[in-house]
């Protein structure tokens, strides 16, 4: 591997390991401290840990990818590939969300408004990644791979 390719496929494994760890902290928090989230999605009663914590588990599901990903992203495209759909399916879900919701529920919009920043956010981070990992990278104007 040379030089170059090195590099980036360490910057990658940065990126995508720096969105692993926010998303698996979150999702720790869900599943440990549920009852520090309940208000912020105006969620009361008996079963709102609950739902809080099924929260902090989907977050653990949809991270199950990222471990091989971190570690060769340039072998695994297609898992990378999907990575980035989860991604979107989150920040497009989560502006739609936004966008229909009632206005009188201002403290859940603002939850929600900080997933849509935060995953925008993870968006950048994992398209860099993607690109970065490559293991040929192309000049504007020649097909040859350039390292």
């Amino acid at each position: 591997m040379g030089r170059s390719l090195n590099r980036r496929i360490w910057a990658a494994r940065l990126l995508v390991g720096a969105v692993f760890f926010i998303n698996v902290q979150c999702a720790l928090q869900f599943l440990i401290w549920p009852g520090a989230y309940t208000a912020a999605y105006e969620l009361a009663g008996p079963s709102s840990e609950t739902i809080v914590q099924s929260f902090g588990i989907c977050f653990l599901m949809w991270n199950a990818t990222y471990p091989p990903a971190i570690a060769h992203p340039e072998r695994h495209r297609v898992l990378f590939g999907v990575i980035i759909a989860q991604q979107v399916i989150g920040l497009v879900g989560e502006s739609l969300l936004y966008a229909n919701l009632d206005p009188g529920l201002s403290v859940l919009g603002s939850s929600i408004m900080r997933f849509i920043a935060f995953d925008a956010a993870g968006l950048v981070c994992l398209a860099c990644a993607f690109f970065l990992s490559r293991k040929r990278a192309f000049s504007g104007t020649s097909d040859a791979p350039v390292e």
